[in-house]
């Protein structure tokens, strides 16, 4: 997919943006994580599908912009979330609020300390339009994510005090090659991007994201 768009991009003598990933650091060795970072990644490990897909991805669009010249932007993206996702998608944020409103037990792997940073939608987007303004020298590839750190843990709670729910929380093993810890060091953005960083704090966006899929479970759309 990458390699196509690429070639239409290259025809077109178009600008393209390339939404890579906070994956393609993998299970980092430096916190919090920096551009500059080359990654920890397993390359035949369960998870590897799509960290080396992505990395793959940003090899591609630079080989593109150093031999053709092509105008390119790469955003690395730290679990985003909102309004809007799919209930079903298999994202930490969602299934914790599906499993909390339905009042089914919260899945947490391993003990729960693993930490991730959540960033609001509104915020990524933001980032991308500024991103997408930049002058042809900033090609990236850019940490776009909100720096607060919390483990999942403490988000399952959140989730549970937020919704009212009577879910208990329950573990599971920990599966192979799950990144410990994850938080985006985002001074390239504020550099880069106008000052850009991200204003919703995460109880807030949580609140917001909540009443969205509670209306979708009233409404019978979940």
């Amino acid at each position: 997919g990458a390699i196509n768009m690429l070639g239409l991009a290259k025809r077109r003598k178009a600008k393209i943006f390339q939404a890579s990933t906070s994956e393609v650091y993998g299970d980092p060795t430096i916190h919090p994580q920096v551009e500059e970072y080359w990654g920890n990644v397993n390359p035949i490990g369960i998870r590897s599908c799509y960290d080396e897909g992505k990395r793959c991805a940003e090899t591609l669009f630079f080989d593109y912009h150093r031999q053709h010249k092509l105008q390119i932007k790469v955003a690395r993206i730290f679990n985003t979330y909102g309004p809007r996702m799919h209930p079903n998608d298999g994202r930490v944020v969602s299934n914790f609020i599906m499993q909390a409103l339905r009042g089914e037990p919260i899945t947490l792997y391993g003990e729960g300390l693993q930490t991730r940073s959540f960033c609001y939608v509104d915020d990524l987007v933001e980032g991308f339009i500024r991103l997408m303004a930049t002058g042809d020298e900033v090609t990236g590839p850019i940490n776009l994510g909100n720096p607060g750190e919390f483990t999942i843990k403490a988000l399952a709670e959140m989730v549970v005090a937020q919704t009212g729910s009577a879910s208990k929380i329950t573990y599971q093993p920990l599966p192979s090659d799950d990144p410990k810890q994850r938080q985006p060091d985002i001074s390239k953005a504020r550099a880069l991007l106008d000052d850009w960083q991200p204003t919703i704090a995460l109880e807030q966006g949580l609140a917001r994201t909540i009443v969205y899929f509670d209306g979708l479970l009233k409404s019978g759309l979940a």
